[in-house]
């Protein structure tokens, strides 16, 4: 571009203004009145500039990227307090409790994390870590349709002719509960935690398949002034009444999650093994 074109830059436009002043009175009406239009073209300008600015930068005042970012930031607290205290991702790079030091996280390790997604769509990590399949975690096999699932699966032997175990699908971490019926059969269980599964070996394709709830627990809904609350009623065992345990829930899918998450929390071995019956309060 020329020079003869190139915009003036402020110090420019003041130095003319001075030299409106030295022109003849005939001459510096016009011209001051013209160059008054230039400064403000040039003002009017700018301020178009600076909105489509804002209007093309990243949000970061509005309630909505508020509420986004801070939901991020509180997923992102749940998935780190989960690998301390669970571990999770069945990683044998995360120490054994007392932990003395946080592991390093890098882009990979929050792109790839199961667990950080399971977090992210609204779901609570279980306070214990889940079975994996060839060393990640399964959710869906302890919290989806009881479905068999084809598995490479073997039975470890003690050495006096029973079985000290089970390695479904590249973990060791199974352990029989008691051999079925039939040859090759047998029930098992996750690290002694969550529900039994009955595992099928065969030379050609093994089968794995959640096992149905073995016991029943109530879920009592309570209307209070429009409101609607849920309490699980859970057996004292001493003859006593029932314990009536909160849950923070509105809707009955929500009171039920919460439940099992209360069970595997307090009760890790009934964890997946028990079914949820919701009645009216009396």
């Amino acid at each position: 571009m020329d020079q003869e074109i190139q915009p003036l830059d402020a110090d420019e436009l003041m130095g003319l203004s001075a030299r409106i002043d030295r022109l003849p009175a005939e001459d510096a009406e016009w011209v001051g009145r013209l160059f008054q239009e230039c400064l403000r073209a040039r003002m009017s300008e700018a301020e178009l500039l600076e909105s489509r600015g804002a209007e093309d930068a990243p949000a970061t005042g509005g309630p909505a990227f508020d509420a986004q970012l801070a939901q991020v930031a509180l997923d992102t607290a749940e998935w780190l307090k989960t690998l301390w205290n669970v571990g999770y991702m069945g990683a044998g790079s995360f120490p054994s409790q007392p932990r003395t030091a946080f592991p390093l996280i890098g882009l990979e390790d929050v792109l790839k994390s199961s667990l950080f997604a399971r977090i992210r769509e609204g779901k609570r990590p279980l306070p214990f870590p889940p079975p994996t399949r060839n060393g990640l975690p399964w959710h869906d096999l302890v919290e989806g349709p009881a479905e068999a699932h084809v598995v490479h699966a073997e039975v470890i032997g003690d050495g006096n002719g029973g079985t000290a175990g089970a390695i479904v699908e590249g973990c060791a971490d199974w352990q029989i509960v008691e051999e079925a019926g039939k040859a090759g059969e047998y029930v098992v269980q996750y690290r002694g935690k969550g529900p039994l599964f009955r595992l099928a070996v065969n030379p050609f394709f093994s089968t794995l398949q959640r096992q149905p709830p073995q016991w029943a627990r109530q879920i009592r809904a309570l209307e209070r002034a429009g409101m609607r609350s849920y309490l699980l009623l859970w057996p004292s065992g001493d003859g006593a009444p029932a314990l009536e345990i909160p849950l923070p829930a509105a809707t009955w899918e929500r009171a039920e999650s919460e439940a099992a998450y209360w069970v595997a929390t307090n009760h890790p071995e009934m964890y997946g093994r028990i079914r949820f019956e919701q009645v009216a309060a009396d």
